[in-house]
C-alpha cells in the first residue's frame, strides 16, 4: 500500500490518467491525496470530478479556490462561471446536484498523524498550530456541508479582513480561514495576506515573504503539502529539506502533473499536453 499526494489537475483529465498509470495506482490497496482544484482552466473538469468521486474511500480531496468557485456558481444564482472558467460541464451535467453536493462535503485540510502529513490548498497562517488548523477547517466544512450552503457562498468572496484575530466571528471569520487555506501565496511580516502578488521567488516586493518562511513545524515527524502555487517552483531538495512539499507544477500551464508518495518521499511526474497562457 502507497498513498500518493498529487498536485493541481484543474480538469486535465488525461494527464490524471497518464500519472496514475505512472505509478501503477491501485485503488483496492493505495490511496490518493488530492490537494484541492480539481476543475477548471483544463478541458475536462467533469471526467475529472466524477473519476475522483469514483474513487470513494481510496482519494482524499481538499477543496481548491476553483472548486469553491464551481460550487458558488452551482448554488448561487447570481453567481455564473467567467470568461476563462472552463467547469461549464460540471454545471450542465445530468448529475450536476449529485456532484456538487459531493464536493462541498470535502474538507479544507487534511492531517494524517500516522503519516505525519497534513494537506492543504495553498497554505497555513504562522498564527495558527496544526491543531488550531484541523478546528479552525473544520468550521468552514461544517458551514459547506450544512442545511445552508447558499448562505456560506453568498459571503465567501472578498479580501477582507486579511490578518487572523481569534474574536473574529460569523463570516468574516470563515471568509478568512477559507481565504488561508485556499488563496495564501504571500504575507507581509506582521502577517497580512497579499492577494495580489502571484510570481515566483525573488520577484516579489521586499515587503512580502512566502508563507511557510513563517510557519513552525511543530517536530521533524510533521510536512505539509499543498498546491495553488505553480509559480513557486521549490526543487525537490528544497521541499525534503524543508518538509514543504508544493506539488502544483503547472500542468493547466503545460508544465508537469506530479504525485508525491508519501512513505518514501519519491516524486513522479507526467508531461502535459495543455499549454494555457500563464494568468492564474
Amino acid at each position: 500500500m502507497a498513498t500518493y499526494a498529487i498536485g493541481d489537475i484543474q480538469g486535465c483529465y488525461d494527464e490524471l490518467v497518464a500519472l496514475l498509470d505512472r505509478i501503477r495506482f491501485d485503488p483496492a490497496v493505495d490511496r490518493l491525496w488530492l490537494v484541492g482544484d480539481l476543475v477548471n482552466r483544463g478541458p475536462d473538469s467533469l471526467a475529472v470530478v466524477e473519476f475522483v468521486r469514483g474513487l470513494g474511500e481510496a482519494a482524499i480531496v481538499v477543496l481548491g479556490n476553483h472548486d469553491l468557485h464551481l460550487l458558488a456558481c452551482a448554488y448561487v444564482d447570481r453567481y455564473s462561471p467567467g470568461k476563462k472558467d472552463t467547469f461549464g460541464d460540471v454545471l450542465r451535467s445530468a448529475h450536476a446536484d449529485e456532484l456538487s453536493d459531493w464536493l462541498r462535503r470535502q474538507p479544507l485540510l487534511h492531517r494524517d498523524r500516522k503519516l505525519g502529513y497534513t494537506m492543504v490548498h495553498a497554505g497555513l497562517p504562522r498564527h495558527w498550530s496544526l491543531d488550531a488548523a484541523e478546528t479552525y477547517a473544520a468550521e468552514v466544512a461544517a458551514a459547506l456541508g450544512g442545511d445552508n450552503p447558499v448562505a456560506f457562498f453568498e459571503h465567501m468572496y472578498g479580501d477582507k479582513p486579511d490578518n487572523w484575530d481569534p474574536a473574529l466571528a460569523g463570516w468574516d471569520r470563515l471568509r478568512l480561514i477559507t481565504n488561508y487555506l485556499t488563496r495564501l501565496r504571500y504575507t507581509s511580516a506582521d502577517g497580512h495576506i497579499d492577494f495580489k502578488f502571484k510570481g515566483p521567488l525573488g520577484t516579489q516586493p521586499n515587503t512580502l515573504v512566502p508563507w511557510y518562511e513563517f510557519y513552525e513545524l511543530p517536530d521533524s515527524r510533521e510536512a505539509i503539502v499543498f498546491g495553488h502555487w505553480s509559480a513557486l517552483h521549490l526543487s525537490r531538495e528544497q521541499m525534503r529539506t524543508m518538509r514543504i512539499f508544493a506539488l502544483d507544477t503547472g500542468a493547466v500551464w503545460g508544465g508537469t502533473l506530479t504525485a508525491l508518495r508519501l512513505e518514501d518521499q519519491a516524486f513522479f511526474a507526467v508531461d502535459s499536453s495543455v499549454a494555457l497562457p500563464i494568468t492564474d
